[in-house]
């Protein structure tokens, strides 16, 4: 099967290779910019196609379009005309399946692998969930079947559009707003001259928790113990910064209000 990545970013920087490195044929890169797609396609040894996504290559079984959500339905469009035979399949966590009918295109799908990518750190997709959803059954097998060249079968799950929504939005909660919390904590070390290094062994060990308790059942600090003494100091330490001291004050009465079985 030929592979081709619309899409130069953080997600096909990390699975293009991993795709390559398992056996897959891919053929081509594009992106918007230039360097982007040159870039990428130099790690690959494929060629690089930029500007007008129309202009991308016809030689391909498979699209993987990993752009941003904004530009999908335009891409699709695009595309369409030339490859109304091949498969095309997106990555995104909240946009539905039916991009590619409305676009008039037969082969939609969607592959979503849902994990946190950065391009300077390589992802190890042996440990990621892959959600599939596609119009054709038979695309349906064949993502799977591709998926499976990266992870283990219990990690390659059927889905809907309704229940990747939801995965994303839980995505948002666990990953995006825990790493902004992280961000928070270390502009309070930094002002008391701290090196956020220090919050690392007990960052370890709240993931590590969660692999044996639930969320809820893992719960420690203030908050959960309704400890209001220290709950009052630590806002007034954030007098100076009234966004923080209102973030400071949700997220302790919603950790009480979602843990009252720990009073």
């Amino acid at each position: 099967m030929k592979l081709a990545f619309i899409g130069a970013g953080r997600l096909a920087t990390n699975l293009a290779p991993a795709l390559q490195t398992a056996g897959c044929e891919v053929v081509e890169v594009w992106s918007k910019t230039r360097a982007s797609a040159e870039a990428l396609a130099a790690r690959m040894g494929c060629r690089a196609s930029w500007g007008r996504v129309g202009d991308a290559t016809r030689d391909a079984d498979l699209y993987i379009l990993s752009i941003k959500d904004t530009a999908l339905t335009d891409v699709i469009g695009e595309l369409h005309d030339g490859r109304e035979r091949a498969l095309f399949a997106h990555t995104a966590g909240s946009l539905p399946l039916s991009l590619f009918a409305e676009a008039g295109h037969e082969r939609g799908a969607v592959f979503y692998p849902m994990q946190t990518f950065s391009k300077e750190r390589a992802v190890d997709f042996r440990q990621v969930h892959f959600f599939i959803e596609a119009s054709l059954p038979a695309d349906h097998d064949m993502l799977h079947a591709l998926a499976a060249l990266l992870t283990a079968d219990d990690h390659i799950h059927p889905c809907t559009s309704a229940m990747r929504r939801r995965l994303h939005l839980a995505a948002v909660f666990a990953c995006n707003f825990v790493n902004h919390c992280c961000t928070l904590a270390d502009d309070i070390l930094q002002d008391g001259g701290l090196d956020f290094g220090v919050m690392l062994p007990l960052l370890d060990e709240t993931v590590a928790k969660l692999h044996l308790l639930p969320p809820r059942q893992a719960q420690t600090g203030p908050a959960a113990r309704r400890d209001q003494n220290v709950m009052g100091m630590q806002r007034a330490m954030l007098a100076d910064r009234p966004d923080l001291q209102q973030i400071y004050t949700l997220l302790s009465n919603s950790i009480m209000n979602n843990n009252s079985h720990l009073t």
